[in-house]
């Protein structure tokens, strides 16, 4: 879903900074494109009653998702929504993040074949393995650190000229405690510092957000419950009006808490048989993710957009790798210009462990 920039004061537009500030900054760059989209439509909506659909780009920045940066400049001179940046008077690009990754090229992938054949017994075998796995506790004082490989591509405009643009394969990495409060996000897409910055509160404003299903902290997680059709009827009941569709939206939901936060044990493998009741859901035979491990995906097309968002999981293993989010059908305007086979977006996710400072990793711990 685009939102028609050119419809929205400069109000609104600081508004939707305002209210995007939190909830942005713990995402993968393209996960926050898309919830910053998602934002801006729903101020758009609220007062002209009108609505607009594109491509949701969620690379989830997505998503996750699950899942956050701060907010854009979106009160000076441009601002980034649903994967556009668009400029004002023609002074140049604001693409929100650190020059070095900026520029990168466009990712391309061959569209694999989909089939709904084998869906309920693939995501049984992955629910089994996620319940498989050592999945500590985190405790008051310490911290959920994950670090991934990520890109993405979305439409950058210049004046009237719009192209396509990415920002090309780099580290993130992020801190945050079990109930949300404090953290830490280096992403050089985000900020060009290499220390990074704190995602701890409260916010700018003063404000500490309450964790919700698409901001959750680990606490927040532990909370949740692990029955599928309760989960799902969750789900469904705190995303209504979000997204394309509602089975979109769920699938997406479900996405982000993979990619980028802590399910507790129980929940871990809740999501996958949450998943399978879903319809729409399908399984794509090879597809790789950002750090080039090919594996198995679920995955789900947004008939909307045209973008496919793929779960890749270890074949034999059927650990979580990664996810990606491919343009399958060509879309119209402007968003034709990300052709089908385009990687909108791409994570990998190298480590995720529990760990008892903030900005310590893994190997640094006793």
């Amino acid at each position: 879903m685009n939102t028609d920039t050119s419809r929205q004061t400069a109000a609104e537009r600081e508004e939707g900074a305002q209210l995007f500030d939190r909830t942005a900054r713990d995402l993968p760059t393209g996960r926050h494109q898309f919830h910053k989209e998602r934002m801006m439509a729903q101020i758009h909506e609220t007062r002209t009653e009108e609505r607009t659909t594109a491509a949701r780009v969620k690379a989830r920045w997505v998503p996750r998702a699950a899942v956050v940066l701060p907010a854009l400049a979106a009160a000076v001179a441009g601002v980034v929504v649903a994967g556009v940046v668009v400029s004002g008077g023609g002074s140049g690009v604001q693409d929100g993040g650190g020059k070095d990754v900026a520029t990168g090229p466009v990712l391309t992938t061959t569209v694999g074949a989909a089939t709904t054949k084998g869906v309920p017994q693939l995501l049984d075998r992955i629910a089994l393995a996620a319940a498989a796995e050592d999945q500590p506790a985190v405790k008051p004082g310490q911290y959920v650190y994950i670090e991934s490989q990520t890109a993405d591509t979305f439409l950058k405009t210049v004046g009237d000229k719009t192209t396509v643009a990415g920002h090309k394969l780099h580290r993130r990495q992020v801190w945050e405690s079990p109930d949300g409060t404090k953290g830490w996000l280096v992403d050089p897409a985000v900020n060009d510092s290499p220390e990074g910055e704190t995602l701890s509160l409260p916010d700018e404003q003063g404000n500490t957000p309450e964790a919700f299903l698409n901001n959750p902290s680990y606490d927040y997680l532990a909370g949740l419950t692990t029955d599928p059709d309760a989960l799902l009827a969750k789900i469904y009941k705190e995303t209504a009006g979000h997204g394309n569709s509602p089975a979109q939206e769920a699938f997406s939901t479900i996405g982000d808490l993979l990619g980028e936060s802590y399910p507790p044990a129980g929940l871990y493998s809740a999501l996958f048989r949450t998943a399978a009741k879903i319809p729409g859901v399908v399984v794509v035979d090879d597809a790789v993710d950002a750090a080039g491990r090919h594996g198995v995906a679920v995955a789900r097309l947004d008939e909307t957009s045209g973008q496919r968002e793929e779960w890749i999981f270890d074949r034999k293993t059927h650990v979580y790798l990664g996810e990606r989010t491919v343009q399958v059908k060509r879309g119209t305007g402007t968003d034709a210009l990300i052709t089908p086979g385009t990687v909108v977006f791409t994570s990998a996710v190298l480590k995720r462990a529990v760990v008892d400072g903030i900005r310590q990793t893994p190997s640094q711990a006793g």
